[in-house]
Order: C-alpha cells, then sequence, then structure tokens
C-alpha cells in the first residue's frame, strides 16, 4: 500500500524554484498512486500563501500557482483537524503539518528541515527528505 505523507511547504516551493531537484520530482508526482497526501485547509492556505511570495521569483502567475494547488487540492485526501497540540514544535507553521500527520495516521512528513520535526517519532512519524521518499517508493533515478 502507498504511504500517507503530508509535505511541508518547503518542499513544494522548492520545486517550483527548480526542475532539477527532489522535490520537483516528488511534487510531478502527487496523485500518481505511489504515496497518497494528505492536507487541510490550513495547510493549503500556507502553501497559497508561500508559493504566491515566490511565484514572480520562478516566473509563474497567480493563476499558475492557483492551478497547481487546484490539482492538489483535487488529488489528496482532506483532513479535518479538530485537536491542537500547539505549540509542539518550535514553528507554528510545521505543528500545522504535524496536525494533519497525526491526523490522516500519516508515515511520513515530507521536508528539508529534517531538525524542525525532532520528537515527532512519538507520533509514530518520521521526517524525511525529499530523496528519501523517493527512494521509499523506488522512483529515485
Amino acid at each position: 500500500m502507498a504511504p500517507r505523507v503530508v509535505l511541508d511547504t518547503n518542499v513544494l516551493v522548492s520545486a517550483l524554484r527548480s526542475r532539477k531537484g527532489a522535490s520537483f520530482k516528488v511534487v510531478s508526482l502527487i496523485g500518481k498512486g505511489l504515496f497518497q497526501l494528505s492536507v487541510s485547509v490550513p495547510l493549503v492556505l500556507e502553501y497559497e500563501s508561500a508559493t504566491k511570495r515566490v511565484s514572480k521569483l520562478v516566473g509563474l502567475k497567480y493563476s499558475d500557482i492557483d492551478d497547481i494547488l487546484d490539482y492538489i487540492c483535487k488529488v489528496a485526501e482532506h483532513r479535518d483537524i479538530y485537536y491542537l497540540w500547539r505549540p509542539f514544535l518550535k514553528d507554528p507553521k510545521d505543528d500545522m503539518v504535524l496536525e494533519v500527520a497525526v491526523e490522516s495516521e500519516s508515515e511520513f512528513i515530507v521536508t528539508h528541515n529534517l531538525r524542525d520535526f525532532a520528537g515527532i517519532e512519538q507520533f509514530g512519524l518520521e521526517a524525511i527528505t525529499p530523496k528519501q521518499l523517493l527512494e521509499k517508493t523506488g522512483e529515485l533515478s
């Protein structure tokens, strides 16, 4: 069965900045059945805020960002968050990622900032990089 994952915002932003890295490949595999992405409304709003901040730098219009996020919302598993553990992590935005991961019973949080998710093991989660996710799904070439 495909692992359930939550993407940290930095993975999505990295994918927009470069088509050559593991982040781009992970994002391009969303909806292909290799992993199940889980999101919440607050997390998607964070994705929108962060990606629109860098959109002009990467040559995208807001409508391009909207199209990407619409696709993510179409194929991802939507989760409602009814509880909060804040603060658990140093960054409240990381807590938002953690809440979705716990509620969805995800296996992995995919991030470039592994240290920011120290301690999530107590929730049965593992923080991994985009490259590690590609390795786990057999997509690293």
